[in-house]
């Protein structure tokens, strides 16, 4: 592979705790698809993983539950190029990608504010304004 995939700051894919399987891809492809094993079937333990923090672990674990197999296997499956390396960068990448996603930290809670005076005026007045804009539409005193 080309190097380490980070995840984010320093804290990258450890290539030890990667696990490769490949099969071969579905779809069109001729001769060449029937031969060749192209798909790739990436998975990492994260259950048991010592590579990331135990705060970064713990909110990939909730974050990815539904993703996960087999007790906390992630797995990441990549089948869109005709080679096998390539296949296998796409992959890795998704996978870091996925687990820089579920390990970032929680946004802010959203603080309240108070709606200005004039937003409601407005809203008050447009809403006047389309209810006579109606109300003269009715055929009354039209004779």
């Amino acid at each position: 592979m080309s190097g380490p995939f980070y995840i984010r700051g320093t804290v990258s894919l450890p290539e030890a705790e990667l696990t490769w399987r490949f099969t071969r891809s579905s779809g069109p492809g001729g001769q060449h698809v029937n031969t060749s094993d192209t798909q790739v079937e990436l998975r990492f333990d994260l259950a048991r993983t010592q590579a990331l923090p135990e705060v970064w672990k713990r909110r990939a674990l909730e974050r990815l539950s539904g993703r996960l197999v087999d007790g906390g296997v992630l797995v990441v499956r990549a089948s869109e190029h005709r080679s096998q390396w390539r296949n296998r960068e796409t992959a890795a990448v998704r996978m870091a990608s996925l687990l820089a996603e579920a390990t970032a930290p929680p946004p802010p809670p959203r603080r309240k504010k108070k709606v200005p005076r004039g937003v409601n005026e407005r809203r008050l007045r447009q809403k006047k304004q389309r209810s006579e804009v109606k109300r003269g539409r009715s055929g009354s005193g039209w004779q």
